[in-house]
């Protein structure tokens, strides 16, 4: 008899849509286990620049994917990141971090590289994963696959808005012109780009509030008796 798969409850879709939160609320509600895959592309990111490896060296990045030394670590309900023992939770959210971990996402080599890393994030009783292929490529097989949209307008009000309560100063007009170029750069890629799995789910997030969008997940997820218990 075939056991039956560790279900997985995939949430693609561009920066800024609210994926890296309601994937989060989610997960605690199912009490199922996390995948922040943009987390892992950050680090990457991040890792590159500390040992000097440039971005366009794609050899050289993806030899530091696969020896990226991380830590995850769930502390009263907020996720803390450790690369190499060192605290990365903040830096790696940073705007320079997140266009490098793009530009580092549309090599090949460092996709293949974390591949199997992400894949074993699926452990029982299930995962939600938040990204922007786990859908198409990372969880295929998944239950449910969620894509989450919002306008370029709204997720560059939205970061402005959690800089602002971060006390950074930035600039609106500049922070659409970055997530625009970004979002270019995830759809146009040659491998694994940004787009709608054939069996996905939209689900824009432009007039929803994160409460809104989370019972609806809940309501998806009970439909498929993936949520029994909640």
């Amino acid at each position: 008899m075939t056991a039956t798969p560790i279900p997985v409850l995939t949430i693609d879709g561009p920066g800024g849509a609210g994926k890296g939160t309601i994937s989060r609320l989610i997960a605690e509600r199912l009490r199922w286990h996390l995948l922040d895959s943009g987390a892992l592309y950050r680090l990457t990111a991040l890792a590159a620049a500390k040992h000097e490896v440039a971005l366009d060296d794609e050899a050289a990045l993806a030899k530091v994917a696969v020896g990226l030394d991380v830590v995850f670590l769930t502390e009263e309900g907020t996720i803390r990141v450790l690369l190499e023992g060192s605290d990365a939770t903040h830096t790696i959210r940073t705007e320079q971090i997140g266009d490098a971990a793009s530009r580092v996402a549309a090599l090949p080599a460092v996709r293949q590289a974390l591949l199997q890393r992400q894949r074993d994030f699926r452990q029982a009783p299930g995962l939600v994963a938040d990204g922007r292929d786990m859908g198409t490529v990372v969880f295929t097989d998944a239950p449910l696959k969620i894509f989450l949209t919002a306008s370029a307008e709204e997720r560059a009000h939205r970061r402005h808005l959690q800089l602002q309560e971060s006390g950074v100063d930035a600039s609106l007009s500049s922070l659409l012109k970055e997530i625009q170029a970004r979002d270019a750069r995830d759809m146009q890629r040659s491998v694994a780009p940004l787009k709608l799995a054939d069996d996905a789910i939209t689900l824009g997030t432009t007039r929803l509030t994160i409460p809104e969008v989370v019972d609806r997940l809940t309501e998806l997820l009970t439909e498929r008796g993936l949520a029994t218990g909640t």
